[in-house]
């Protein structure tokens, strides 16, 4: 799916994941960072970012308090450049001390909060992982062609 059109009263969170460090697996943070420059030059107020190396429990907290969470991260998958789709809670939540998916947030989020905000996961292709700062230049491509489809999705 690469379209949705959420209500300009949606409270919406978009999340980057990822490490700044690891050269593609920026893309998460590299994507949130940008929105939200975009965001407060437009002065939307709706939209709030939140960013971290991964996914925790906590997390299910912060998205019970709004109505649309765009999960972003860098991937692996043999997508051409981005891949948008609606996520579902978990059956099992799972988790490992460090990390949790976000199916499994939005299983907790439901469990322990009573709330199911809509769930999207926008995944960006990357390349390479190696411990650099710097995106490859394919990534910076995939990048800009997700800035340019979420900015003109929430414009609309």
């Amino acid at each position: 799916m690469k379209s949705f059109k959420p209500d300009k009263s949606s409270r919406v969170l978009i999340y980057g994941i990822g490490n700044p460090s690891r050269q593609d697996d920026a893309l998460g943070i590299l994507f949130t960072e940008s929105m939200r420059e975009w965001a407060e030059a437009r002065g939307l107020p709706n939209l709030s970012f939140d960013s971290n190396y991964q996914l925790n429990i906590e997390d299910s907290l912060n998205i019970s308090e709004k109505d649309i969470v765009i999960f972003v991260d860098a991937s692996v998958e043999a997508i051409e450049d981005f891949s948008f789709r609606r996520l579902k809670a978990s059956d099992k939540i799972s988790f490992s001390t460090h990390s949790m998916d976000p199916e499994s947030v939005l299983s907790l989020c439901e469990e322990l909060f009573g709330k199911t905000p809509v769930v999207y996961l926008l995944t960006i292709k990357g390349y390479s992982w190696n411990m650099d700062s710097q995106l490859t230049a394919g990534a910076r491509r995939n990048l800009d062609e997700a800035l340019e489809f979420m900015r003109g999705n929430l414009c609309k």
